[in-house]
């Protein structure tokens, strides 16, 4: 027993000295892989600042720019979507109407591509969008990754001087997975059913090497019990295979919103020594087979939801409309809000500058 606790000191150690210290977004991602075909993926988002989330309906026929230079993408949305937008200038979080989900966290290691005239480039505002847009399985977009890689071009978090360094997660109605990275301004995509969780640092290869060393110890064993990434992909990785996988499509939602709540962060929780560890600002849980986009809010009492089967999103009579969240996510909304968004302009996705392009 002593063995053991030393070896799981000696992990949490080099965890905690792998996470740089710069970091201040501190997500977790899960996907719960029910009977039935019963998916649902859920997510945190933890940020220090209030980002200026509010939730959005894309229809389809959207026409799209890269917005990364005389390279940029271009394309027109093919299917419609609902998503979480980060600042009203990105899309952070969301699902589109075939199932597929798509999640950005913060990857400190994260290092992107420089521009240039051979690959196809778009703004990193618009990664998560670009993929809800043109796919419907997690499959499609590995092959298309894979076979001409995008270059995705970061830039400032809005008010502060920093880049945004991201990853991003996929998972669909079958309950397949990827986590798309950028390491040292290469693209690594890992793709496998079996990749549930994903938090912030490390990189993802090493997530699984954490995954590995605590399958070993056994969830009953022990579990670590800090805010920091490492002991976050622990609980959840093991929790979310520990609740039941046989149970009714409302009691699956109550377990996999316990899961996503154990791995988040007390609001109003700051730390200067550990600026990586910041409040949960809002929850999401995808329920795949329903079509159901729950969504909640730290500031508010209620759970609430977006019924995409509900949703017009045709590129003839579909309407872009949005839901106000109010300052930090504090509007109060509660049940089935579909109804409740309202027509509306889209916002304009922000795209790199002049100065950063070179001209």
């Amino acid at each position: 027993m002593q063995l053991v606790k030393k070896s799981i000191v000696t992990l949490l150690t080099v965890a905690a000295i792998s996470i740089p210290a710069m970091v201040s977004q501190a997500c977790t991602r899960v996907v719960y892989l029910g009977d039935n075909e019963q998916i649902m993926t859920g997510r945190t988002m933890d940020w220090k600042y209030d980002i200026g989330t509010n939730l959005w309906v894309f229809p389809r026929g959207m026409d799209r720019n890269g917005i990364a230079g005389p390279n940029s993408l271009k394309w027109t949305s093919k299917y419609g979507s609902v998503i979480a937008s980060g600042y009203d200038i990105s899309t952070t979080d969301g699902v589109n109407e075939k199932g597929l989900v798509a999640n950005l966290l913060w990857l400190a290691e994260s290092e992107y591509p420089q521009l240039n005239s051979k690959q196809p480039a778009l703004s990193i505002s618009l990664w998560a969008q670009y993929m809800l847009d043109n796919y419907a399985t997690v499959e499609e977009v590995v092959t298309a990754l894979e076979k001409i890689p995008l270059l995705v071009a970061t830039d400032n978090v809005p008010g502060q001087a920093r880049l945004a360094t991201l990853h991003l997660s996929l998972s669909d109605a079958s309950g397949d997975s990827a986590i798309v990275e950028y390491i040292n301004g290469k693209q690594v995509i890992h793709h496998s059913r079996k990749y549930q969780v994903m938090t912030n640092s490390p990189a993802y290869e090493k997530q699984l090497a954490m995954q590995e060393y605590w399958q070993g110890i056994g969830g009953t064993v022990m579990l670590p019990g800090t805010n920091r990434s490492a002991d976050r992909f622990a609980r959840a990785q093991f929790y979310v295979n520990a609740i039941p996988q046989e149970t009714t499509a409302n009691k699956a939602v109550a377990s996999v919103f316990g899961v996503i709540r154990n791995v988040s962060v007390p609001y109003g929780l700051t730390s200067e020594t550990s600026p990586e560890i910041s409040s949960t600002r809002w929850r999401t849980l995808v329920d795949h087979k329903r079509q159901l986009y729950f969504f909640e809010s730290a500031l508010t009492p209620n759970i609430f939801w977006t019924d995409l089967a509900k949703i017009d999103f045709s590129k003839e009579t579909g309407k872009v409309k949005k839901l106000d969240l109010g300052e930090e996510q504090s509007h109060i909304y509660s049940g089935d809000a579909t109804n409740s968004y309202v027509d509306t302009i889209p916002f304009e996705f922000l795209g790199l500058s002049a100065k950063q392009l070179g001209y």
